[in-house]
């Protein structure tokens, strides 16, 4: 048995406690209360106390794309054209990186993460392997979600389909149980209608978890309702037969039924009132990614609406080329301001349910709320400890306030995943840093050349 305390324990599930403890059985919370009482009933466990600090829930990052961390700010100045970002990208995964870059690039994500203290992710990966291997790697817990490949036009759907469950079928997690396998249609309008729904019936039929980018840009919703723009451009580029649903895009999930598979939706920034109405009563989830939203001026998630609807919401910082760092605490901040600014004064999110986000309001959007995202008895510990210590962050008055409002990634000194302590201190004994540090510059230098003679 061991015993974690600290100056505040927050359970998320349950208010804060103050001069808190957690009791771990092996992988598991035993009891969560005061540090009186979970010393007092368990005298022989061993005991570590973490002095003004807080221990919280490891954060849920449910929507990543971890292979695409060695592209970091490589793509910064195309942040206002999103088509041009997305064919710039496609182009430099395809061409210029190696698998086993995209593998180093996966594990440094992942690494990224748990320093930051997140303990969970939901990653989708056009080559599955390196999100699931960094996972393993790493020792998080996830849903690694296996993307379609470019895929929009239905005379292939069903080879597209059986090319996808072969990629599935080869995804190994491992003995550990820490890692599901789901699937992603990467989005409405590059992935056919008969395709969408072979993949909704087969989710249905077996259980499996889907994730899709949807609603989240005016140039997807102008192909979708018109055929028109840069998209349906390429379309025609490489005789794709699409044809316009003329609908919108969760109107149009609901049509393919997509939306009966309860999937994780990203993004959902472009979102009328009747589609905000089918996610609630489908039961669909919704990944909320502020920041890289905003980057690229793609506008904000209708969060409080969204909230009030019942919609379980969880924070996703998306790929390290479109918001730059793996930090929930700025996300789950940022998305509280922001929907201070979008919604009405009586509807702000307060901090202890913008913490929420970032903990099991991931897990929720996960389908994990039953092994993590709260300190709750038979839960796994997954935990992250972050530190006030410094003066910027000093004084506490209140403890959800101090994390959302005045902390930040590199105040965590600790992560758990499942009762081992992974990361502490800077310190990550289980990965070889130094040699990741080392791939990510040479990595760098051959896309920032590559690049350049693709603009050229």
């Amino acid at each position: 048995m061991m015993i974690l305390s600290a100056d505040h324990v927050l359970p998320v599930a349950s208010d804060p406690i103050s001069d808190g403890a957690v009791l771990i059985d092996g992988e598991t919370i035993a009891a969560v209360g005061t540090r009186a009482e979970i010393t007092h009933a368990n005298p022989e466990a061993v005991h570590e106390h973490f002095a003004g600090a807080a221990l919280i829930p490891g954060f849920v990052n449910c929507h990543s794309h971890l292979e695409l961390t060695a592209l970091r700010g490589l793509l910064d100045d195309l942040d206002h054209d999103f088509p041009a970002w997305l064919l710039r990208l496609t182009e430099i995964r395809a061409e210029v990186l190696s698998d086993q870059d995209i593998l180093d690039s996966a594990v440094a994500g992942a690494l990224e993460g748990l320093k930051s203290g997140v303990t969970c992710f939901g990653d989708i990966g056009r080559w599955g392997r390196a999100g699931l291997e960094a996972l393993k790697t790493v020792r998080l817990r996830g849903v690694l979600f296996q993307e379609t490949e470019f895929s929009p036009d239905n005379r292939t759907a069903r080879d597209d389909f059986d090319a996808l469950l072969e990629k599935v079928s080869a995804l190994d997690c491992g003995p550990a149980g820490r890692i599901a396998i789901g699937i992603s249609p990467h989005s409405p309008y590059t992935v056919s209608a008969d395709l969408l729904g072979l993949i909704a019936d087969h989710a249905i039929a077996t259980g499996t978890k889907i994730t899709i980018h949807a609603a989240e840009s005016d140039a997807e919703q102008v192909l979708l309702e018109s055929g028109e723009g840069f998209f349906a451009g390429v379309f025609r580029k490489y005789g794709v037969d699409w044809k316009p649903p003329g609908t919108r895009a969760v109107r149009y999930l609901e049509d393919t039924g997509v939306l009966r598979a309860k999937p994780l939706l990203a993004h959902c920034t472009n979102t009328d009132e009747e589609e905000r109405e089918l996610i609630a009563g489908s039961g669909s989830r919704v990944a909320h990614c502020p920041k890289s939203n905003a980057k690229f001026g793609h506008g904000i998630a209708p969060l409080s609406d969204l909230l009030e609807k019942g919609v379980k919401v969880g924070l996703g910082t998306d790929s390290m080329v479109s918001n730059n760092v793996c930090d929930l605490l700025e996300e789950a901040r940022f998305a509280a301001l922001a929907a201070r600014i979008r919604d009405p004064e009586s509807r702000f999110i307060q901090p202890a349910e913008a913490l929420r986000l970032a903990t099991l309001g991931g897990a929720e959007a996960l389908g994990l709320e039953g092994v993590t995202g709260s300190l709750e008895p038979g839960k796994y510990a997954d935990i992250a400890a972050v530190s006030f210590r410094e003066v910027s962050r000093m004084p506490v008055h209140d403890v959800n306030s101090a994390l959302i409002f005045a902390s930040r990634a590199n105040d965590v000194v600790m992560t758990m995943v499942a009762g081992e302590v992974l990361y502490r201190e800077g310190s990550c004994s289980h990965i070889d840093e130094g040699r990741l540090a080392s791939r990510m510059k040479e990595i760098a230098a051959r896309v920032g050349s590559a690049k350049t003679e693709l603009q050229g």
